[in-house]
């Protein structure tokens, strides 16, 4: 409804038709748009020197899109402590309520990425819940990395590759479920993380561990729809210390290679030692034809999922630098999917992820800027310096403009913050959700 957040009733709950209402998102926008316009028309006239359409390049920025991990709209923690936000999500319909006002203001997360069993809900009606806002459902995400409520077996000692055959069998069946959800839903991948590895010497045998994953994996493999894609992920440690099952990029093509055509390989920018050269992992990944997709975050130390952008926004380009050279190349089966995955300890998360999709749509941007032409004679001639600065400039652009021009043009905000706080969202939706109380720790 024009002008105003309308509500009706589904489920026995009042819901919105509509979140942040046009009147907020209009105002705030006319106020700021003749600058816009300013801006945008002087870096056309920047980039038509340089052999760009700036309109062109806002085309490509309006059908690029992220997901938003349901958990993400959630105040995260640490291992020490979780301190609550206010009006934080009671489940997974007031999440998907949250994803559509990020979707609202930045007209860059058309889709919503599930987490079973936090997220576990009759299918037909979060596919309802979730069409009212015009969104969709990406991958799904299996859960053996802990314990649900009422599970019979316990994954302490790790799950698809667990010495009992019980606990495998029953994350086996666990993942299958995942994709029959999905099927209703409409997803067309299954994304599987576990922490299975040890913590000490000698735990484990490495070998036997990884051969009754591959065994688990294969039979999951077997459950997916024709059209779907398997992604799985790796990372170096955490909550094993000693090893991981999954621990890199290596062992993470290996599966892909082994399992078949529809495995392919995730990269989650956190899953890494500190200063490894993800960019090449990428380029690595896409020749082999085995990337599947992006958990999009930044980090400082280590898995510390922070903000898109927020630590190494040069990193986050030259990644994309390699993606916008696959794109352009025409590269096999390239079909990366992109998705958000962070914790938002001191922030709301909904603030978060709207400028951490911005962030990953302006270094999609600036790799769109790079003279590629120039760059391969650069690379020819053995000119490391030009080479160099030649990404720079690209890097250096400021392309605000096209990103919040794509905004404008498809009916979003062009500052997305502003506009989500001058809506008052956040006390709104404080005043109707029960505040949680605080102690624990964990990440979700």
């Amino acid at each position: 409804m024009r002008g105003s957040a309308s509500r009706r009733i589904l489920g026995g709950r009042a819901v919105s038709e509509t979140i942040i209402s046009t009147d907020v998102v209009e105002k705030s926008n006319a106020a700021r748009q003749p600058d816009l316009d300013r801006d945008y028309a002087s870096l056309g006239e920047r980039l038509d020197r340089r052999g760009i359409a700036i309109d062109a390049i806002r085309d490509k920025v309006e059908k690029f899109g992220v997901a938003i991990p349901s958990w993400g709209v959630g105040t995260g923690g640490t291992r020490f402590a979780r301190f609550p936000g206010a009006g934080e999500p009671r489940d997974i319909f007031d999440k998907i309520e949250d994803c559509a006002v990020i979707s609202q203001l930045t007209q860059a997360t058309p889709t919503v990425s599930l987490h079973i069993p936090w997220d576990k809900a009759d299918p037909n009606r979060l596919k309802q819940a979730a069409s009212r806002f015009g969104l969709g459902f990406d991958a799904m995400n299996s859960n053996t990395f802990s314990d649900a409520k009422d599970q019979k077996l316990s994954y302490k000692f790790g799950s698809l590759s667990h010495a009992d055959a019980g606990t495998r069998r029953q994350a086996v069946e666990h993942n299958l479920e995942c994709i029959e959800i999905g099927k209703t839903l409409g997803s067309k991948a299954l994304t599987v993380w576990i922490g299975d590895g040890s913590n000490f010497p000698g735990q484990v045998n490495f070998a036997k561990a990884f051969e009754r994953y591959l065994e688990a994996m294969r039979e999951i493999y077997a459950g997916l729809p024709g059209d779907w894609r398997l992604f799985t992920e790796h990372k170096m440690y955490e909550p094993a210390f000693y090893s991981t099952v999954v621990q890199d990029w290596g062992t993470n093509y290996i599966i892909a290679k082994e399992l078949g055509d529809k495995a392919f390989c995730l990269v989650d920018l956190g899953h890494h030692a500190p200063n490894v050269n993800i960019e090449m992992i990428v380029s690595r990944l896409i020749q082999f034809g085995k990337l599947g997709g992006f958990h999009f975050n930044d980090s400082k130390y280590g898995d510390d999922d922070l903000d898109a952008g927020s630590i190494d926004p040069y990193r986050l380009f030259l990644i994309f630098n390699e993606l916008v050279d696959a794109e352009l190349s025409g590269a096999k089966g390239f079909h990366p999917a992109h998705m958000l995955d962070q914790s938002h300890n001191v922030t709301d998360p909904i603030e978060s992820l709207m400028l951490s999709a911005v962030e990953v749509q302006r270094a999609y941007v600036q790799a769109l800027l790079v003279d590629r032409k120039a760059l391969e004679g650069l690379q020819d001639d053995n000119d490391a310096l030009m080479a160099t600065q030649t990404l720079k400039t690209a890097y250096r652009t400021d392309v605000e403009p096209i990103l919040a021009m794509a905004r404008l043009k498809t009916g979003g905000a062009i500052d997305p913050v502003a506009a989500y706080r001058e809506a008052g969202y956040r006390a709104k939706v404080a005043a109707e959700r029960p505040a949680v109380a605080g102690g624990g720790g964990g990440i979700v």
